[in-house]
């Protein structure tokens, strides 16, 4: 049963929602915090006393200053900080300027104008080679109607995709729950032989008339191809009902967008070097940033954390993790690293993207 909370959320990010992952605030498990005038909401989960913000609050351009001050004193008044995980470039702006905040660039975001997409296409024959492939397979796509009776032949395409992850199921701003709440989300399904071979799942950016492609889960046995003849699909249907931005979503680390005026502290440089260089046993960065790159996006926007003080500390950076992993980052990380040890051990290489 959707909450009240949940429909008066749901409502601003509609009305609001311009970072890229507003749509996530509405995660199930997220808490949600409204501001005294009704006008903004930001969802966010607490790990000990840091709670961590999903993005940046939805609200009006104008008003994000003095909603983000009163979010931060409500959490002040419970002895809480606030750190915000995925912020863009407008909480970016605001809160670098006052210096009283850290900016920890953490990945970029591959942007594209679905107008322009039939031209990229046109334009770089990888990509028209994998798009034909896929059809010359047998595949064909085809968008379904958001609604659970609908979807709910997709999940075996799930279950399967979710076996060859080499990470537990993260539970912050993602969800292989999808399925259970579609809401205003768009669903293409790759078909062949009569039978669902990948799906894929975009969510609203409503304050840029976009899209997030946040998922495309797709069967082991599904052909080569078809993860890119289902967002061929999806970009030209957004192109035609006039949609002027799509993202695939965040790519981990990646350092494709300007962030050349907020240097890592050392220690986090160091650590971040290390995982893209040995991470793959858990999270292939390296792969998902080099598919999304091979799309050929018209453009890449820096991702942070926001935290206030002058650096992002380790108890901050646990705290992320913590929300992640349900509340037990150490668990969660022992179970990354049996997985790691079992793919070693049994010759695997992992799942396709």
């Amino acid at each position: 049963m959707i909450s009240e909370s949940h429909e008066r959320a749901r409502a601003l990010v509609l009305e609001h929602g311009w970072n890229a992952m507003s749509y996530q605030i509405l995660t199930p498990g997220m808490s949600h915090w409204f501001s005294g005038k009704g006008d903004a909401v930001a969802g966010y989960m607490r790990f000990r006393n840091i709670r961590v913000v999903a993005g940046a609050p939805a609200c009006a351009a104008s008003r994000l200053a003095e909603v983000t001050d009163e979010l931060e004193a409500d959490g002040q008044a419970e002895g809480c900080r606030t750190i915000y995980f995925a912020a863009g470039s407008r909480l970016e702006q605001i809160l670098g300027a006052r210096r009283t905040h850290s900016l920890t660039p953490i990945g970029s975001l591959p942007t594209w104008r679905p107008g322009d997409w039939h031209a990229t296409v046109a334009g770089k024959a990888s990509l028209r080679a994998q798009v034909h492939r896929a059809r010359n397979k047998g595949v064909h796509v085809y968008e379904v109607p958001a609604t659970l009776e609908e979807v709910s032949a997709l999940r075996p395409v799930l279950h399967a995709w979710l076996a060859t992850r080499g990470l537990p199921p993260l539970g912050f701003m993602t969800s292989s729950a999808i399925l259970d709440l579609p809401g205003d989300r768009r669903v293409f399904v790759a078909e062949r032989d009569s039978t669902p071979a990948a799906y894929l799942v975009a969510a609203p950016v409503p304050a840029r008339d976009g899209w997030l492609i946040e998922q495309w889960p797709r069967r082991p046995s599904a052909p080569n191809g078809t993860t890119h003849l289902l967002i061929d699909a999806a970009m030209q249907s957004f192109a035609s009902s006039g949609s002027g931005y799509v993202t695939l979503g965040m790519a981990p680390l990646a350092d494709r967008a300007d962030t050349s005026t907020t240097p890592l502290p050392h220690w986090l440089e160091f650590l971040f070097g290390w995982m893209r260089a040995h991470g793959r046993r858990f999270y292939n960065f390296r792969g998902l940033e080099s598919f999304k790159a091979s799309l050929e996006p018209a453009g890449w926007e820096p991702v942070y954390v926001i935290a206030p003080g002058p650096a992002l500390t380790l108890s901050m950076l646990r705290a992320i993790a913590g929300v992640f992993a349900n509340g037990h980052p150490e668990r969660f990380i022992a179970r990354g690293l049996v997985d790691a040890v079992r793919r070693e051990l049994t010759g695997s290489r992992g799942p396709r993207i």
